[in-house]
């Protein structure tokens, strides 16, 4: 009985933390987070241009997460969390103990977001039998040449294969696995959103269309989609800016922490070259860096300025009006 009410118990107390720093600035948290996305690796076999692993523009060392230090964090943080996100940078499919992570997420939720080129008949039944809740699937094009404009060195008939295998799994087993396709919507690709809703429907999965976070502003105008739901920039004083408000607080960084492959504590999943390191998951607790003396300047500059961090200048919270 009192083991059910940590998680609610919990939730209140990061959302009561949340709500007094956001009046009162103050950076001292109450509870653990309820939400953590764990780094299985930073390596994929795609090259997309705005993604910081693929385009070739990560400067961290690349690697997979050990298992053991998963579990380690899994033992700390488990009785507070309703979700694991099994990714990152990278595609968390290639780790070749993928399907161990997902073994020991079994009291909480989890989810995976792929690329779809790993889709094949016995991974697909794997996944639906694992007790994975949530997997997502990127396909940001109906044809190939579409579709190779963002996702470089894809195949698309590969993922399409993927889908219907997922989807032939799920039936035979009756699984409850929830689906996704996500569609990045972008200039070359936004008048395939009927062909996408079809290809969607046709493999009993749901999808989210997504506006595309450009990490080089010199392109943001050859991307921007002429739909403005999903344009996350305007032009502002003759440049490219994020169509954000950009208030002086984050719930990320009360609710849902990134750690990396190697044990690296981020603040959220923009920081995705590793720029804001709160602790490292090798050398101390979680609740020793959750409420360390980093996290608690970080959280102050958040509260005072977060048009001053350089992370949040891409960031999608305070966004309004459009598709994230």
């Amino acid at each position: 009985m009192i083991e059910s009410l940590i998680k609610p118990v919990n939730l209140l107390a990061s959302g009561y933390s949340y709500l007094k720093s956001s009046v009162w600035q103050v950076t001292g948290i109450k509870g653990m987070p309820v939400s953590v996305s764990a780094e299985l690796t930073n390596n994929c076999n795609l090259s997309c241009p705005h993604c910081c692993s693929g385009s070739g523009r990560m400067l961290r060392k690349r690697g997979f997460m050990d298992i053991d230090l998963f579990k380690k964090i899994m033992k700390e943080l488990s009785p507070y969390l309703y979700n694991v996100n099994l990714y990152f940078q990278g595609e968390p499919m290639l780790h070749p103990l993928f399907f161990s992570f997902i073994a020991n997420c079994l009291k909480t939720n989890s989810v995976v977001s792929t690329n779809g080129h790993y889709l094949s008949e016995e991974n697909s039944d794997r996944i639906v039998r694992s007790g994975l809740s949530k997997l997502i699937i990127s396909v940001d094009g109906v044809d190939q040449e579409t579709y190779s404009v963002y996702r470089v060195n894809g195949n698309l008939n590969t993922v399409k294969e993927g889908l219907k295998n997922l989807k032939d799994a799920k039936e035979r087993y009756k699984s409850s696995l929830k689906t996704e396709i996500q569609f990045l919507v972008n200039r070359f690709n936004e008048n395939q959103i009927p062909q996408i809703k079809e290809l969607a429907k046709s493999v009993h999965a749901n999808l989210s269309l997504k506006s595309m976070q450009i990490t080089d502003k010199s392109d943001i105008g050859s991307w921007l989609p002429a739909d403005n739901r999903f344009k996350r920039y305007e032009i502002k004083d003759g440049s490219y800016v994020l169509k954000s408000s950009m208030s002086d607080r984050c719930a990320r960084l009360w609710f849902n922490p990134v750690i990396t492959w190697d044990g690296k504590v981020l603040p959220c999943c923009f920081d995705k070259n590793a720029e804001y390191i709160m602790g490292d998951i090798n050398q101390d607790s979680f609740r020793e860096i959750w409420d360390g003396p980093k996290y608690r300047v970080f959280r102050k500059s958040i509260l005072t300025g977060r048009h001053t961090v350089e992370i949040c200048r891409n960031c999608t919270s305070g966004l309004t009006g459009i598709k994230y």
